[in-house]
């Protein structure tokens, strides 16, 4: 056994925070702690320890708030609100708008409908929360995503992201089943007109059977419909989101990543979650399903046949060197994208005259990140003209794939931002983002966490300490009391394929 780092976790039984230690052995990465009362728990951390090494190379420290909202009292994760002991900044926000659901995964980390209460905040509260979020200092947050439950059974979404969009959010998102988008173009053409940016799509496999095994019906003529139905509203940026299991659809990363190249069109990212396993579990039950993000990638290089190789992917604080020289060059703090190394690995395909390709194809990624960290330190010393001179010449150097050049250098030169976006719209996104469970908890990656709750209480909450330790808390404080309302029933999934199908046959 290898000792790689102390750290500290929680007993997935009564949720105490412990001491704990991760470690290698057979080149796989593991934690373990001892509960006094229940015993040790080992799990798995990471499939390769060696890819854990190189994830771990690419770390770097984010920008914290200046405004906390809560203090330290009990220790993490039991402040979070955010606490002063916080490394980083939101840089993507989530409101849950309802904890109603049209079904009843039995995956779903937010045990939606069947939690016995509603928890569904008011419109105002809704704009605190977004208020709240936009006043984050230094670096007010762009990303906001509603999310629940299931957002699309409120009446009154539409309305949400058009006052998301006046409060300043430039990039608005809904997390869905695509079971209303499915069911209308209008629906989508509603939404686009709202002002929703994104859709971020739950799409588990190209066949019926992980469904049924993870969602219960077969959704898969729900999720092609949706996608068609999307596309047809003027959607061009659908992230499809396939929660990973192991023996159930493993076997599918390289055919879900060959379907987003086919859609590009409207698909700009495929961002994969290794399940979290959030009831209680044996370690057999945990074997049979954990998969971790070294698998994932190992998965998508055999089943792509070597298109998409392992070191293709970074770790998403890889981008910090570019957010930092954009910070720079703005004079004003920029969301840095400074999660933990082992949180999330993605990579960039592009695409230019029908042909598709990794990043690494076109950018000698590490040469790049190498410069950028060099002109950063020439712009602190106050030597901006040259900083800048000096990184066009090594993006011309470094970067094969026109385009990009090309827009960079409208970036670089005359803080032309809309070249962004003109390179956003010519990639695809193949990602994955690993949200923990009390089996394989680390307070180091807790505390780096960028991707934050809003709460009615004011409070903001990192993603994996909300699922684990706080929802239950906070939603039934701030359930609907007095007032009988219903959950929303099951979607009839039977009837839905049918009449989608019957559409297709006409």
């Amino acid at each position: 056994m290898n000792l790689i780092k102390e750290t500290k976790s929680v007993c997935p039984e009564c949720l105490q925070t412990l001491e704990a230690s991760v470690y290698e052995e057979d080149g796989k990465v593991y934690i373990t702690k001892t509960c006094p009362e229940h015993g040790e728990f080992t799990d798995l951390y990471w499939e390769d320890y060696a890819q854990y090494l190189r994830a771990e190379r690419y770390g770097k420290d984010g920008v914290q708030m200046e405004n906390p909202r809560t203090k330290e009292k009990f220790d993490c994760p039991y402040d979070c609100g955010i606490c002063p002991n916080h490394k980083s900044s939101t840089m993507l926000a989530i409101i849950d708008v309802t904890n109603r659901c049209n079904l009843r995964c039995p995956i779903c980390f937010a045990h939606s409908g069947a939690a016995g209460y509603l928890y569904e905040p008011t419109k105002l509260q809704i704009r605190k929360m977004m208020e709240n979020l936009r006043n984050n200092d230094p670096v007010k947050t762009p990303a906001l995503q509603f999310s629940g439950g299931e957002p699309t059974v409120r009446d009154d979404l539409f309305e949400l992201i058009t006052m998301a969009k006046e409060l300043g959010f430039p990039f608005v998102m809904v997390d869905t089943n695509g079971i209303k988008m499915a069911e209308s173009v209008q629906y989508c053409r509603d939404l686009k007109n709202a002002g929703l940016d994104s859709v971020y799509l739950q799409f588990d496999a190209l066949t019926p059977e992980p469904y049924i095994n993870a969602r219960g019906f077969d959704l898969l003529p729900i999720k092609h419909q949706a996608i068609a139905n999307l596309r047809e509203a003027g959607f061009t940026n659908i992230v499809l989101v396939p929660v990973l299991i192991k023996g159930v659809n493993d076997d599918q990363v390289g055919d879900l990543i060959r379907f987003a190249m086919e859609n590009k069109d409207c698909v700009k990212g495929l961002n994969f979650q290794p399940i979290a396993i959030t009831g209680r579990a044996s370690k057999k039950e945990r074997e049979k399903v954990r998969i971790t993000i070294p698998k994932l990638m190992k998965l998508a290089e055999e089943q792509t046949e070597g298109y998409l190789k392992q070191e293709d992917w970074f770790p998403v604080p890889t981008l910090e060197p570019l957010t930092r020289f954009i910070a720079n060059n703005k004079k004003e703090e920029e969301v840095d994208f400074c999660c933990h190394p082992h949180c999330g690995m993605g990579t960039l395909l592009f695409f230019d005259d029908g042909d598709i390709s990794p990043i690494t194809h076109h950018v000698k990624v590490d040469n790049v990140l190498d410069m950028l960290n060099d002109i950063n330190q020439k712009m602190k010393d106050g030597k901006t003209l040259r900083a800048k001179i000096n990184l066009v010449s090594g993006v011309v150097k470094n970067l094969e794939f026109k385009p990009l050049t090309k827009y960079l250098k409208d970036v670089i030169l005359y803080n032309d931002y809309h070249g962004v976006n003109r390179i956003y719209h010519q990639r695809l996104f193949i990602g994955a983002m690993h949200f923990m469970d009390p089996y394989n908890f680390d307070i180091d990656r807790l505390e780096r966490c960028v991707i934050h709750y809003a709460t009615p209480d004011g409070r903001i909450i990192p993603f994996c300490s909300m699922n684990n330790f706080h929802r239950k808390e906070i939603e039934t404080k701030h359930s609907i009391q007095n007032e009988i309302i219903p959950q929303t029933p099951i979607a009839d999934i039977e009837a839905i394929n049918a009449k989608i199908l019957g559409r297709q046959n006409a």
